[in-house]
């Protein structure tokens, strides 16, 4: 039993890439079998996989492992719980072994009869002898974790001597110089070709053609054959997403044969209603990729009146800030319930794959959420989008109201009261007023009262309890909502959308093809083929971006955008500077913001004729508010965090300025801080009683910033900038915005130099901090004070404000300020009050 207690006692390696091999592990020698050492290590059981993939693309020996053996434990077998049970074993081998087909090579016994066919269609020179070869276990004691045997990690033969790759000699100008099978890359990028419509031939004409260009073939894709992709057409012809007559059925045959493919699968059930979550492994890397530190955005009501279910979208943003679907889940209704469980294995899934990621906001679109499941699960801040009601009224206005006037009364309308409700100015009462104002308008307003009325209490709650979106975003959903409503509702036959397995392959398929494409940089070469359903190019946000400032013209009440294709040509813009306007462009008559809606309103921020968006006005409230109470929310506290840093990095300079070289006397600075510590200890002893207490929700601890913190230090930070004069989400909510320095690369040192002591103290009145809460006398003046909160990766975050304890803590009562004390030699105490920049 010491083997196992060797084995069991090793550390769980996962690696934070996409793939790892055996380089990236620790091996460990425990005793074997024959008094040999095996050579081990533990990994995550779902990481076999990566692990497998990582180890075939040896740069020295590329190759593939493939399952020559495997035991598996049937779930319905009664085991007993024995240390060295097994619940599944896997032999992996090198695909150019183990037999060796090469002339005087030894083939097994049990493949004596292999008989050699006349074209080994892509797999000449494959079977080599080589003796690579590791075997996986996965144990009854530990289900969730794998053991790796590697004993044999040399692509050699049985004589010792390398039998394939670039070290073999033998092997040059034969397909063993690479890896036996194409790359997965490629094997998707035939599969979609094929999926959307581009033959066979044509996907060989261009594969030739780049590898003529380099040359010659020089890597394993570069032998793809016209059988191979002949084969791969013929099995997509053949195939029918129909498995089954019952419905029912067939999904469940679709899910047994796509196991990969599905991270979360719940039947019909008394209890449980049908749910289904498809999530492929090139979206999973997506959401690695973009999702880290980032933000997830849910689009949840697609296809509610056409489909059989509905489709929630998951969506990322790419470097050029478009939406990628991450996830589907299909289900035949919203339950905060059912998402807690789906989402929790959506992130299980990813963090098992990457444990450092890490999300940094969650966008939702309906007000049924429930803020605190994605808290709980993604441990990350909550927005709201607002796009999908926008879209539904714009529609619906133009739709229902004929006169362009009204039209743009109606939206202008619509557009101060959610204005004012996100500005906390506005209630219920607003759409009340508009309801009676717009009653001649009987269309309009009973599709309004049918429809919106009802929901408007959780929307209004919504909007003011939850930072809104920008409208980049809104852009970039809106952009896939009408991508996915292309390329999935096209086809002739309507009955077919009732289908649930038509839903579950088509997505699976065709769909998920066109959005892999879209990230595929040679689609150029395939531009013949391109239908309605490649539509792709730039969001709203980005193609206002192109527009010139001089290609617009304000008159009184209207702005006019002239065409930059055709200069004869100019559309018109009500409501100016609202995202509620009206434009006469066919993309805005469909309810969509449009592009030239958005440069009016980036030409009207850049004059100050308008207010600042919604999201830039919650943006610095927040940060106002951070001073008097900081959240528990990463929005705004991680930001503020690196304000802080910023301005002690002016500060310091300042200060080394002016006095460099002052030295405190030792026996006065041990006096200083035996009175500082008396100070505070008996201030947080009576604290709790004292009246006028301030809770603030600091989730860390309130310490006194008077005593000495040696090896504690803040990094230097850039100038600080303000957003941009579009509405734009932050870049990253956890990480610090563009223009301050990252708090997650912060660099410890030591911030209390031997020369001289630097210290925050509260003045006036006495404070005291015990559990978070902070305390002063109702009848004093608090003239200053300071927390220090723990904030990311330990550092320190320094807040000061300048308050009254009798005078009430709203933003227009008190005056933000971040103070710096610093005592000398010359026993002088300099204080530097910097207050923040105004709203």
């Amino acid at each position: 039993m010491a083997r196992w207690d060797a084995i069991l006692s090793l550390p769980v390696q996962n690696p934070p890439t996409l793939e790892f091999s055996s380089l990236h592990l620790v091996w460990s020698k425990v005793e074997g079998w024959h008094d040999k050492l095996d050579r081990v290590a533990l990994i995550p059981f779902a990481r076999v996989d990566d692990f497998v993939r990582g180890e075939s693309s040896n740069k020295d020996c590329p190759t593939r492992f493939h399952v020559e053996a495997r035991r598996r434990r049937p779930p319905s077998m009664a085991c007993k719980p024995k240390v060295d049970g097994i619940l599944e074993y896997i032999l992996y081998w090198c695909s150019f072994g183990p037999d060796d087909h090469r002339k005087g090579g030894v083939v097994r016994p049990s493949r004596s009869t292999y008989v050699p066919k006349k074209k080994n269609a892509g797999r000449p020179n494959t079977k080599r002898g080589c003796t690579c070869h590791f075997i996986v276990k996965r144990l009854i004691a530990e289900p969730s974790v794998a053991l790796i045997i590697f004993n044999d990690d040399k692509h050699v033969d049985k004589k010792g001597f390398p039998c394939h790759g670039p070290q073999d000699k033998k092997a040059a100008g034969t397909r063993a110089m690479f890896a036996p099978y194409i790359s997965e890359d490629l094997r998707l990028r035939v599969l979609s070709l094929l999926y959307v419509g581009v033959s066979v031939e044509t996907i060989m004409q261009r594969h030739n053609e780049s590898v003529e260009r380099q040359g010659g073939p020089s890597n394993r894709d570069d032998l793809l054959t016209h059988r191979y992709v002949r084969r791969q057409e013929r099995a997509i012809r053949r195939s029918t997403y129909e498995l089954d007559p019952d419905d029912a059925i067939s999904v469940n045959m679709w899910v047994e044969s796509h196991q990969s493919h599905v991270f979360f699968y719940e039947d019909f059930s008394d209890s449980d209603p049908f749910t289904l979550g498809i999530q492929t492994e090139w979206q999973l890397q997506q959401m690695i990729k973009f999702g880290n530190r980032s933000l997830l955005v849910s689009d949840s009501k697609f296809g509610t009146n056409k489909l059989k279910y509905p489709i929630h979208s998951l969506l990322v943003f790419n470097s050029d800030k478009k939406a990628i679907p991450v996830a589907w889940i299909i289900a035949p209704r919203f339950s905060s319930l059912d998402a807690h469980r789906w989402m929790r294995a959506l992130y299980n899934r990813v963090r098992t794959k990457d444990p450092t990621w890490k999300l940094a906001g969650f966008i939702v679109d309906d007000p049924l959420y429930v803020v605190h499941t994605i808290r709980d699960v993604f441990q990350c801040s909550v927005l709201i989008t607002f796009w999908r009601v926008r879209h539904a009224w714009h529609k619906n206005i133009v739709k229902m109201c004929s006169e362009t006037a009204m039209q743009a009364e109606i939206s202008r309308r619509l557009g101060q009261i959610v204005d004012e409700i996100c500005r906390a100015q506005g209630t219920m009462s607003l759409f009340e007023d508009f309801m009676e104002d717009f009653v001649d308008e009987y269309d309009f307003m009973d599709y309004f009262k049918a429809t919106w009325y009802p929901r408007i209490g959780r929307w209004t709650s919504a909007l003011k309890t939850l930072p809104l979106a920008s409208q980049e975003t809104c852009a970039a959903i809106e952009f896939y909502h009408n991508q996915l409503k292309t390329r999935l509702l096209n086809e002739k036959s309507i009955s077919v959308c009732q289908r649930a397995d038509w839903l579950v392959d088509k997505l699976g398929t065709k769909v998920h093809s066109y959005f892999w494409l879209d990230e595929y940089s040679g689609k150029d070469d395939f531009a013949r083929y391109w239908k309605n359903e490649w539509v792709s190019g730039l969001t709203s946000w980005r193609k206002a971006l192109q527009i010139p400032d001089s290609a617009v013209v304000m008159e009184d009440g209207c702005a006019k955008v002239i065409d930059q294709l055709d200069q004869d040509k100019a559309y018109v813009v009500l409501n100016p500077g609202s995202a509620f306007g009206i434009c006469n462009c066919g993309w805005a008559q469909l309810g969509n913001l449009c592009e030239h809606i958005l440069k009016v309103i980036s030409i009207c921020q850049k004059r100050k004729s308008i207010l600042p968006s919604i999201s830039l006005f919650q943006y610095h409230r927040g940060l106002i508010d951070m001073l008097r109470c900081p959240p528990y929310d990463s929005l705004i506290r991680d930001h503020a965090v690196s304000l802080a840093v910023s301005v002690q990095k002016q500060l310091n300079e300042l200060l080394d300025l002016e006095s460099g070289q002052n030295v405190v006397d030792p026996s006065e600075k041990q006096i200083m801080d035996n009175a500082n510590q008396q100070a505070s200890s008996d201030g947080s002893e009576n604290g709790s009683e004292a009246p006028g207490c301030s809770i603030g929700n600091i989730g860390d601890q309130v310490v006194d910033l008077t005593a000495n913190r040696n090896g504690i230090s803040m990094m230097s930070a850039g100038e600080d900038t303000m957003p941009a004069d579009m509405d734009v989400d932050p870049p990253s909510i956890c990480i610090s915005p563009p223009g301050l320095c990252s708090v997650d690369g912060a660099v410890l040192s030591n911030v209390f130099l031997e020369n001289e002591e630097r210290t925050l103290t509260p003045s006036g009145s006495e404070t005291s901090s015990k559990n978070g809460v902070l305390c002063a006398s109702p009848t004093e003046r608090l003239e200053h004070f300071t927390t220090l909160q723990n904030g990311v990766n330990g550092m320190p975050i320094v807040m000061s404000d300048t308050v009254d304890a009798n005078t009430d803590m709203s933003p227009t009562s008190t005056k933000p300020l971040i103070t710096y004390s610093r005592r000398g030699s010359n026993k002088r105490k300099k204080t530097l009050e910097v207050p923040l920049p105004a709203q």
